[in-house]
């Protein structure tokens, strides 16, 4: 009987497939050609992203497998590392959540006005994202509540887009004339290869994201041992070859050199196959979609800030709950200022998904390395039915290095990214000495 209230290896697949396919393929494919000095190292980063995110994924897995808790990072954190760890590196992935929706805000903001009539610049896109905002914070506070059926549709609408974009493929009368002029190995040296290929990683990475929930999977899947290892590899494969032949389908159309030049690329292809009609009415679904997002997004962090609320990580203002609609007012409305706040001080959706991946370096790296010590202090549950992946300690290992290099990466380009690894080190210390004012005022008053 318990099995069958459990995820079946097909179940849980579309599951890890639907975690990480988002809004971002439609904007970061883009921003990733920007900043790749060639095609090689363009698909390469691609590849790269989707490995990792398999190896992320089997971690997580495996983690949530030994520590099968509600509250995901914050008592993982909490149980491996300090409190104050737990507490600043939470509050981070909150910030960094605000800054995906601010930039996925973005995205959608820039297909909109791509159809609409004048010139618009990126404050204007800003003020968009904004209203955006504003109105499903409206929404949120009057109880509003988005359906599983509102949510199947917008996965209906993204995988349909896709297919879409990959249908492209087969209109090769429209491909663009080869304008990849490659730099020769000759004038590029294997560092500026490297170095390339890890600021193209951060879009790719933003682009993969969504897969660490699988930790939130662990023991609700029938047969861990064996349909977890299965159903990430399969999700991940699926996920791999859809980006793979989206950003083909890009490659051909539009070109290389021109793909760094265009920030609504989808709109592009949709325009040559299409023409504007076909193209007006995709930019339009995209934009459905975005606003999904950035609803799901205000419904579910506040919902983060107000559980540190009761445990007293946060203040109990945190906790407080509107009597009559249950909605979570204060929190609701601090996690939309902080959007608001990111969306104006950064305005283009290349500084904000620096600054968000930056941040994420840190709880993917700490959080991932958590699974050395529950591998160390759970070894009496593997006689049970746990998942243990057979990859350990490789794949936690490939995940680690690579956010380390995503990480150095953005560090070390720090003037074209307006310093987002300062910004980010600066947000991570301020978090941690909030922590040691709060936790220094309990003493007080408790005494």
């Amino acid at each position: 009987m318990q099995s069958k209230q459990k995820l079946n290896l097909f179940s849980f697949t579309m599951i890890v497939v639907g975690l990480v396919i988002g809004m971002g393929i439609f904007r970061t494919a883009a921003t990733s050609a920007k900043d790749a000095i060639a095609p090689s190292v363009y698909f390469s980063a691609w590849i790269i992203g989707g490995i990792v995110a398999l190896c992320g994924a089997l971690t997580y897995a495996e983690i949530g497998s030994r520590y099968p808790v509600t509250g995901g990072y914050y008592k993982v954190f909490a149980k491996a590392y300090h409190p104050s760890i737990a507490f600043a590196i939470n509050c981070l992935i909150l910030v960094s959540n605000a800054a995906s929706l601010s930039g996925v805000a973005l995205v959608g903001s820039g297909y909109l006005l791509k159809i609409l009539p004048g010139n618009w610049n990126d404050t204007d896109k800003a003020l968009l994202s904004c209203i955006a905002i504003i109105i499903f914070y409206i929404i949120n506070l009057r109880g509003l509540k988005i359906s599983s059926l509102a949510q199947n549709i917008l996965m209906l609408i993204k995988i349909t887009m896709i297919l879409v974009l990959i249908a492209a493929l087969f209109f090769p009368q429209h491909y663009a004339h080869n304008d990849t002029q490659q730099i020769t190995s000759a004038s590029t040296s294997a560092f500026d290869w490297i170095k390339s290929l890890g600021i193209s990683l951060v879009a790719v990475s933003f682009t993969y994201g969504g897969y660490q929930q699988t930790i939130n999977f662990g023991n609700e899947v029938h047969q861990p041992a064996k349909n977890i290892p299965r159903g990430i590899f399969f999700g991940i494969t699926i996920i791999i070859v859809l980006y793979l032949l989206v950003n083909l389908s890009y490659y051909n159309l539009v070109g290389f050199n021109q793909m760094k030049n265009e920030r609504e690329i989808a709109y592009v292809v949709m325009d040559k196959i299409f023409g504007q009609t076909g193209a007006t009415i995709f930019s339009a679904f995209l934009f459905l979609g975005v606003l999904a997002y950035v609803n799901g997004l205000l419904m579910s962090n506040p919902r983060v800030m107000f559980a540190m609320g009761e445990d007293g990580s946060l203040p109990k203002i945190f906790s407080r709950q509107n009597n009559k609609t249950g909605v979570l007012t204060f929190s609701l409305t601090v996690f939309a200022i902080v959007c608001i706040i990111i969306l104006f001080f950064s305005q283009q959706f290349e500084r904000i998904l620096t600054f968000s991946i930056f941040l994420d370096c840190f709880g993917m790296i700490l959080s991932s390395a958590t699974i050395f010590w529950f591998r160390k202090k759970t070894k009496h549950l593997e006689d049970k039915e746990i998942f243990k992946m057979k990859l350990f300690p490789l794949a936690p290992l490939i995940f680690i290095t690579a956010y380390v290099f995503v990480g150095i990466s953005i560090a070390l380009d720090y003037d074209k990214n307006n310093y987002a690894a300062l910004i980010g080190l600066s947000v991570l210390s301020v978090f941690i000495v909030i922590y040691f004012l709060l936790h220094q005022k309990n003493k007080i008053h408790v005494q």
